[in-house]
């Protein structure tokens, strides 16, 4: 409440919830606003966090402006790196963070809760979350789970902390967890590939799951689904999210460590597509071609070492055994040299992929959804269940 926080932290506060008001597509509301002043932000963060580019570490002992001011600005915090190892002189990647507190808030409206519903939360990590749907609905209405046993723990601890004790479950949370089940609403808080077939069972019919989603080829977007009363789901996509993606979907894959090999030939041939209408600034076109090439990755490799290419980009499936590269060579944007190698022709793909979507008429993600059968089958549509997306590959 108001008078436990320190007047650095309700100033804080009270510049978050303007911005929330000022960015959500519906204003934050008495109820998720009692939350978020029971609840605050800067209770759920550790002494270190990682701030910038380059991830570098900021304690609130010895930087406590920098510190508060990363709690309650609207942005992620990233919390741990390197899946909690001691990265040393290796790069620091992020491996949980505290979500923009405007997607944290849009996706707890989405969820359209009500007195008594039960939810359970995938990805526990630092807790606030579940902090927030715990002051809602009741601790004893929320399960939250969490795959690494140390954010587990602490996180029990900040709810602790607040006077909350929803269930906290070390667990992975892809798999069954229905001691409390049928759930109302199931949401996570990490991305995932396919949907887990265990969720559409601990969901009763009408309830909601509500997961952020990625494919290979780029991470992005919400997926609201439904249950229906024969045990599948359907719903649409929304716009405008980016999740770290759920540790058990991982795919840890490097080009040359894992996928082109010295004994490769490549087919050669030509393509007028630009490497930058499919991984450029065009989400839209970005998303299509994942949903379609649900298998299929990239990375750009800037100035190669290769006599005449500029800028190369790299495909390749996740069994590492189809990859391909499109040149560019600095001066012709018509023509792009092209490289393909395995049993796919992953650019002719690609290429087949952007087509279609052009002749759709580039719909934007939001036109899109998916149906997820009772056996676990993905079938991606767009505008209504009737049409589908082909899959290709």
């Amino acid at each position: 409440m108001t008078k436990d926080l320190g007047a650095a932290e309700q100033i804080a506060l009270r510049g978050l919830l303007g911005t929330l008001n000022d960015t959500l597509p519906h204003p934050v509301g008495s109820l998720w606003e009692r939350a978020l002043w029971a609840v605050p932000r800067h209770a759920f963060l550790p002494e270190r966090i990682y701030v910038g580019d380059t991830l570098e570490p900021c304690l609130r002992t010895t930087a406590p402006e920098t510190w508060l001011s990363a709690a309650y600005a609207d942005g992620p915090v990233v919390t741990q790196v390197n899946d909690g190892a001691d990265p040393g002189d290796e790069e620091r990647w992020p491996s949980s963070s505290a979500s923009d507190p405007s997607i944290v808030l849009r996706m707890l409206q989405m969820l359209e809760l009500s007195s008594g519903h039960k939810v359970l939360e995938i990805g526990t990590g630092t807790g606030w979350n579940a902090g927030l749907l715990a002051h809602r609905l009741g601790s004893d209405n929320v399960s939250t789970i969490e795959l690494d046993p140390a954010l587990s723990a602490q996180a029990a601890l900040n709810l602790k902390g607040v006077g909350l004790e929803p269930e906290v479950i070390r667990g992975d949370g892809a798999a069954d967890h229905a001691a409390r089940a049928p759930y109302d609403r199931i949401v996570a808080t990490c991305s995932v590939r396919h949907v887990p077939q265990p969720w559409l069972r601990q969901v009763r019919p009408g309830g909601m799951i509500l997961t952020p989603w990625e494919s290979p080829w780029l991470c992005y977007g919400l997926l609201r689904l439904v249950v229906d009363d024969d045990g599948g789901a359907s719903g649409r996509f929304h716009p405008y999210s980016a999740f770290m993606l759920m540790r058990t979907q991982r795919t840890d894959l490097r080009i040359f460590r894992d996928v082109v090999r010295d004994e490769h030939v490549p087919d050669e041939a030509e393509t007028t597509l630009s490497p930058w209408a499919v991984m450029g600034d065009d989400w839209a076109a970005q998303f299509a071609i994942g949903l379609q090439l649900r298998d299929v990755w990239h990375t750009w490799h800037e100035n190669p070492d290769v006599k005449g290419v500029a800028s190369r980009l790299w495909l390749a499936t996740t069994d590492a055994t189809s990859w391909a590269a499109v040149d560019w060579d600095g001066r012709n944007n018509e023509r792009f040299t092209v490289w393909e190698y395995g049993p796919r022709r992953l650019w002719s793909e690609v290429e087949a992929a952007h087509l279609w979507w052009r002749m759709a008429n580039e719909p934007a993600p939001g036109c899109f959804g998916l149906t997820v059968a009772p056996d676990g089958t993905h079938r991606p549509w767009l505008d209504h269940p009737d049409r589908r997306v082909p899959m290709l590959g």
